[in-house]
């Protein structure tokens, strides 16, 4: 699949587009690539792309598993009608199991109250519970501790044999798998092993053994193990940008969301002019300034003021000034652009529109933040590229060249998150996107 430039129709005051296409072409991409089952990650709301939407693409496109944080983030999967193997790994202590249970969830047992509590579930549902144990191998974050791992895995080898779960899985979490040069994932897959064999020894037999996410699952081959969890890799986003070596520029995936906005102002400024809060910048000579309605509110970060640019009328065009709750300003220079001309904010970059990974580099933060804190006000529409019968170069003139019967049945018709094919029909989103 080769990314094809932003769509353009139709437009929205503002609105972030997510290409269905790409995410299944990725994920197809990315199995093929590690050769070992695949985890699709699709917590935090699919990165910003859609939980119920990524999670259905994902599968579509290979994904073996899926994986989320919340229980709710599982359960809304499962009520949208996904019944494949499905990880929650941030289960809270007063937030109660049998739902999961019934759902066939796979839940993540950090300490022996966890355990327990799972077992408690299913004995009183009369179903046994799929729980994975996840130990800490350096992050410091979830899971069990070095110290306390044999206590955990004795307790469930002692539950398993009560017929009271089933361990399923062992997995951990690399630090800076991004970093070839950092030594701590080489200790953490040492320490991952070390622990696998002491629940081995215990007596457990688990499915699957992973620790991989992204950025391991494609410079670390030796850790894919079982299964590798997939995240932003998954939308088209690089894990481990720049670095040497990296597969990413062989493997053609494409970014799947486009964030665009229509031009809400254009306005001559003078030589002189202070532009935005506390006029950060100043026009050195007198330009024409362009106002997006979109701002923090939506996501945008602050500190991409004076650094950031969007695309405008075939060029880059640079933020100028604070970026505003509401709104930013652009400068447009001499260009001839009216007010309601297209802004796409970031997108695939095939055309030299910004990425989204541009756009974390201007402010100082990484493309996972960018496109997962994107939202706010803004609306979420989907389109699935592959729909329209054309070559896949051809796919953005076809965005462009819908009918115009099309394009006003699709405004005035088209709900919040419904998925817009390239050929203009419309399905209505699964349950479960609260956006």
């Amino acid at each position: 699949m080769s990314p094809s430039r932003s769509p353009r129709t139709p437009l929205r005051r503002a609105e972030i587009v997510i290409d269905l296409a790409a995410i299944r072409h990725n994920v197809t991409r990315l199995r093929d690539h590690v050769r070992t089952p695949i985890m699709t990650v699709v917590k935090a709301d699919g990165y910003g792309h859609g939980l119920v939407e990524a999670g259905r693409a994902a599968r579509e496109g290979g994904a073996d598993w899926l994986g989320v944080a919340s229980a709710d983030e599982a359960l809304a999967l499962r009520e949208a009608g996904d019944a494949g193997p499905l990880l929650a790994w941030l289960i809270m202590p007063s937030e109660p199991a049998e739902a999961l249970v019934a759902a066939n969830i796979d839940v993540t047992a950090y300490t022996v109250a966890d355990l327990d509590k799972f077992a408690a579930a299913g004995d009183a549902l009369g179903l046994t519970p799929r729980v994975q144990l996840k130990v800490d191998t350096g992050l410091a974050r979830g899971g069990s501790s070095f110290a306390e791992w044999s206590n955990l895995v004795g307790r469930a080898r002692i539950l398993e044999a009560e017929r009271a779960i089933r361990v399923t899985g062992i997995w951990s979490h690399f630090s800076a798998s991004e970093d070839p040069a950092d030594l701590t994932s080489g200790l953490q897959e040492k320490v991952f092993a070390e622990a696998v064999a002491i629940a081995e020894q215990a007596g457990l037999r688990p499915e699957v053994r992973h620790l991989a996410n992204s950025a391991g699952a494609l410079l670390r081959p030796g850790a894919r193990l079982d299964l590798v969890r997939v995240g932003i890799a998954t939308y088209g986003i690089d894990p481990a940008p720049g670095v040497e070596g990296s597969p990413w520029a062989d493997l053609g995936l494409v970014p799947a969301m486009t964030v665009r906005a229509e031009l809400a102002l254009v306005k001559r400024v003078d030589a002189g002019a202070g532009v935005s809060y506390n006029h950060t910048w100043v026009a050195e000579e007198a330009t024409t300034v362009g106002l997006i309605p979109v701002g923090y509110a939506e996501g945008i970060q602050r500190s991409a003021g004076n650094r950031a640019s969007v695309w405008v009328d075939g060029a880059r065009r640079p933020v100028r000034g604070t970026v505003c709750m509401d709104q930013f300003m652009v400068d447009l220079g001499d260009a001839e652009v009216e007010p309601g001309a297209e802004v796409v904010l970031w997108g695939t970059g095939a055309a030299g529109e910004p990425t989204a990974q541009d756009w974390a580099e201007a402010s100082e933060t990484i493309a996972y933040e960018v496109v997962t804190r994107i939202g706010g006000r803004m609306k979420r529409r989907y389109i699935d590229s592959d729909q329209a019968e054309v070559r896949a170069d051809d796919r953005a003139d076809v965005r462009a060249d819908v009918r115009d019967d099309v394009r006003a049945d699709v405004r005035a018709d088209v709900r919040d998150d419904d998925v817009i094919t390239a050929s203009g029909s419309e399905s209505p989103s699964a349950q479960g996107d609260d956006r």
